[in-house]
């Protein structure tokens, strides 16, 4: 059954050339006993009532649909999809109409969710950011006053103060350095350079270049067994050496005393090379993993800022493989470990 609150305009017309015709026709068979005439006239009155009607109502239609395009396009179209909407626009019936202005209304809502969405980040960066940045100056500023202040004449502790000075400079120019990488890396700026290369004899120099530091907590760091055959990949070499210091360097970081750094490689089907990065660590609760790769966010931040680092890290990794056209994942269970999984072009 037809509701009457959606009718269309072939359905309008109809009703009302019906409601016009029938007493007229009625009011021939009262005075006109001839039913040729009746019938010929309530023909033609009908069929020139429904013209009339239909021809109104679908000119009307039309306007109010070239101006419902009019505000669409003014908020999502291009100069000439406007131009379309205002003076080329076929005709429409309702049920598209009313589809288009839905799919008009949901984009519009996820619009607004991103740039909600996106306001939180801001401020959560902006936040993070503002934390970064005081603790070393704060650090340095204490460190100089007093030093001005009659330290500086004291053997005891003007060398230690100056030497905890430069360590928190350092800090600043790393977070500055990383701040500046991950902008041309989101602005595209940053240029890739690709090159064949075989992936485990870079991640030997990885390993070699944090031998001391995974020295310090008896961190073994190896490539898992089965997977030392010799893989070419196609890609930055530079960058993806940044990508495993990155989380190796976390690994070693998270990971436990006399613990182990295993390295994985594997063929994978759409001729890429699977690289996976493992610890056994304290592993990364649920709710933290889906924003460990944000700028700035740590699980722990008490801990992550006595361990070190710029909390950039894994943000510059993302984007790193992002510019690669492959994507990074985390696997990760408490008191288990981490796995971080990405993949690369197989060379040639």
């Amino acid at each position: 059954m037809i509701s009457k609150n959606n009718l269309s305009p072939n359905q309008l017309a109809l009703s009302g050339a019906l409601i016009l015709s029938l007493p007229f026709s009625l009011l021939l068979f009262i005075l006109v006993i001839n039913w040729k005439i009746i019938v010929l006239a309530f023909i033609i009155l009908f069929v020139s009532s429904y013209s009339l009607i239909s021809f109104i109502l679908r000119t009307f239609i039309q306007k109010q649909i070239k101006l419902i395009y009019k505000l669409i396009s003014q908020t999502k179209a291009s100069k000439k999809e406007e131009f379309y909407y205002k003076n080329i626009l076929p005709e429409k019936n309702i049920e598209t109409v009313r589809q288009d202005v839905e799919n008009w209304a949901e984009q519009r809502k996820k619009e607004i969710e991103i740039l909600q969405q996106n306001e939180i980040f801001r401020k959560e960066f902006l936040q993070n950011l503002s934390h970064e940045l005081k603790t070393p100056i704060f650090s340095i500023q204490g460190y100089v006053e007093t030093l001005l202040n009659g330290a500086l004449s004291n053997p005891e502790v003007n060398t230690k103060f100056l030497i905890n000075t430069s360590r928190n400079i350092e800090r600043l120019v790393n977070l500055v350095d990383d701040l500046d990488e991950i902008s041309k890396l989101e602005s595209g700026e940053l240029q890739l350079y690709f090159q064949n290369f075989i992936i485990q004899d870079l991640i030997k120099e990885v390993f070699e270049s944090l031998l001391l530091k995974a020295g310090q907590k008896e961190i073994n760091c190896s490539i898992k067994k089965g997977c030392e055959l010799p893989l070419i990949v196609f890609a930055d070499k530079v960058k993806i050496r940044q990508v495993l210091v990155n989380l190796v360097d976390n690994a070693i970081k998270y990971g436990k005393n006399n613990g182990t750094v295993l390295a994985g490689f594997y063929k994978v089907e759409g001729n890429n090379i699977l690289i996976e990065i493992s610890d056994d660590g304290s592993g990364i609760a649920e709710e933290h993993r889906l924003r460990i790769f944000e700028r700035f966010y740590r699980t722990d931040h008490a801990r992550s800022r006595k361990i070190g680092g710029s909390g950039l890290g894994l943000a510059i990794c993302k984007h790193i493989i992002e510019a690669h056209h492959q994507s990074i994942h985390v696997r990760s269970k408490i008191d288990v470990g981490t796995t971080f999984v990405f993949e690369l072009p197989a060379g040639k």
